[in-house]
């Protein structure tokens, strides 16, 4: 009696509308039973009535056959029709079933990269154990390295943004759009409280002005929006600069129409990839509104043509539209890819903790290629040479000199040690906020090969030139008075070639 209720709730089961994933285990276990009974899709169609087509199509996750085809090919292939049904695999297939169990293939920002998820699912199709290997050696690492979703959201948003070099001309249609429809004069910086009114009168929001200092807990963040109430609550700690940047960050999730969004001023964990886009989008959005696409080209166009470097002119550009540091090199990746032809370039943001003494980057941008300098998530100390890493030292020395500095400035031609790559920076730095206790500075790196004439200064002999590095321990410079700590990656690597050398030597004629 039991066996027959079993029975009729498994022929129920199979009725039910399948999804993506149930349909690929189906068919990679029919691929997989197919296989070890060495059968032919030729075979396997005689055996069943089925035709070689609609197998093809079942193997590859396309179709879930129907209760008469499923007991015709359990029959086929020698099972049962509970063992072909069932979510049960072999060991051989767990990794794949703990992959669609996760829900992360669809997960994947797959569209945004061209690429299709039946494709995907063809690939596990052809060579199930392969992938397998494949998968559960990245499963491994994400564990090892506790790798969480959003490091990989966060992931998938730079290179979605470096393949597209960080120019989005649907974004700066729309900025254009909403700057006609409410009228927004041409001057810049914009008055903050032009914008505050749009975001009450047109979008319902109710500002409050000193919102989050009751909660503690969140006094790093600089704004929190609460859609049941349409409150934006600010941190008191915000300067004017900061406060319009996050007006037109919430004037673009509206303008937008985004729905799938953050209600921090910061990401502090992606729920899911869109979240994460779309935050990338409204910080787009209100980067290009506050610095106007083609009065930054016009005024690039000026300082380029300088012929000296002069670091006061280049923060004047910035002070000019009222941008922090962050808002205005966010536009030149925008920009100098698309209009200048400098396509080959990095950016970085450097946080210091003078404190601790420790610098870490928390964002970096690769366009055209990876470059030299990049984040090290091994705790290693980067190269004290970089200016990044130099003008935050100046910046504290000149801070605990007793000098109130906003924001310094500097220039430098890196040569990065061991290779042939050169590149013209440009960085700035300035205390933290709404953290005052750190400084932040952030960098663009041009590389000189793709430089040619539009950068007038570029040979200027008053920017200094140092050979840099990525970090202490991979730096074979023997002779760098700024090394944080010994270059232990380099002497394991030499240990390593010696030991090679003297194998080859005694198993030379071996």
């Amino acid at each position: 009696m039991f066996a027959k209720i079993r029975t009729n709730i498994v022929f129920w089961c199979i009725m039910q509308p399948k999804t993506l994933h149930e349909k690929i285990l189906f068919g990679l276990k029919v691929k997989q039973a197919r296989q070890r009974k060495k059968l032919s899709f030729s075979e396997l169609a005689e055996k069943t009535g089925l035709s070689i087509s609609y197998l093809n199509e079942i193997e590859k996750g396309k179709k879930y056959p129907k209760e008469d085809k499923v007991l015709a090919l359990a029959a086929g292939l020698g099972l049962s029709f509970e063992q072909l049904v069932s979510a049960d695999t072999d060991q051989s297939l767990a990794p794949v079933k703990e992959l669609l169990k996760s829900n992360f293939l669809n997960e994947l920002p797959l569209e945004l990269f061209g690429i299709e998820l039946p494709k995907v699912v063809e690939l596990i199709a052809d060579a199930p154990v392969r992938v397998s290997a494949f998968i559960s050696t990245l499963l491994d690492l994400s564990r090892n390295y506790a790798l969480k979703e959003e490091n990989f959201y966060f992931g998938a948003l730079r290179a979605y943004l470096e393949l597209n070099n960080n120019y989005f001309e649907d974004l700066e249609n729309q900025v254009l759009a909403f700057c006609q429809t409410y009228s927004i004069p041409p001057e810049r910086p914009i008055a903050i409280p032009v914008l505050e009114a749009i975001l009450k009168t047109a979008y319902g929001y109710q500002v409050v002005e000193n919102g989050l200092d009751r909660y503690s807990e969140l006094d790093g963040l600089r704004a929190v929006f609460v859609p049941s109430s349409r409150q934006l609550l600010l941190n008191s700690r915000l300067n004017t600069v900061q406060r319009s940047f996050e007006y037109g960050k919430e004037l673009g999730f509206n303008f937008l129409q985004i729905k799938e969004r953050a209600y921090t001023s910061s990401i502090l964990k992606g729920k899911v990839f869109d979240e994460v886009l779309n935050h990338s989008r409204a910080i787009y959005f209100s980067v290009a509104l506050h610095l106007p696409k083609d009065d930054i080209i016009r005024d690039m166009q000026t300082f380029f043509s300088l012929p000296r470097w002069d670091g006061a002119a280049f923060q004047a550009v910035m002070n000019k539209y009222g941008a922090t540091p962050e808002m205005f090199f966010h536009r030149l990746t925008n920009i100098l890819p698309e209009y200048f032809g400098l396509k080959k370039l990095f950016f970085l943001r450097f946080i210091h903790d003078p404190v601790q003494d420790v610098y870490s980057i928390d964002k970096e941008l690769h366009l055209y290629q990876k470059h030299h300098p990049h984040g090290n998530a091994l705790s290693e100390h980067y190269c004290r040479r970089w200016v990044s890493v130099s003008i935050l030292r100046d910046l504290h020395h000149m801070q605990q000199a007793g000098k109130a500095v906003s924001t310094v400035v500097a220039a430098q031609r890196s040569v990065y040690e061991g290779t042939d790559d050169q590149y013209l920076c440009f960085t700035l730095a300035r205390p933290d906020y709404p953290s005052p206790d750190k400084n932040v500075s952030v960098t663009i790196g041009i590389h000189l090969e793709s430089l040619s004439d539009t950068i007038r200064f570029a040979d200027d002999p008053r920017i200094p030139q140092r050979v840099v590095n990525n970090t202490c321990e991979r730096c074979a410079i023997t002779d760098c008075k700024e090394r944080s700590a010994p270059p232990v990656v380099v002497m394991r690597k030499n240990k390593a070639k010696a030991i090679q050398k003297r194998l080859d030597a005694l198993l030379g004629d071996a």
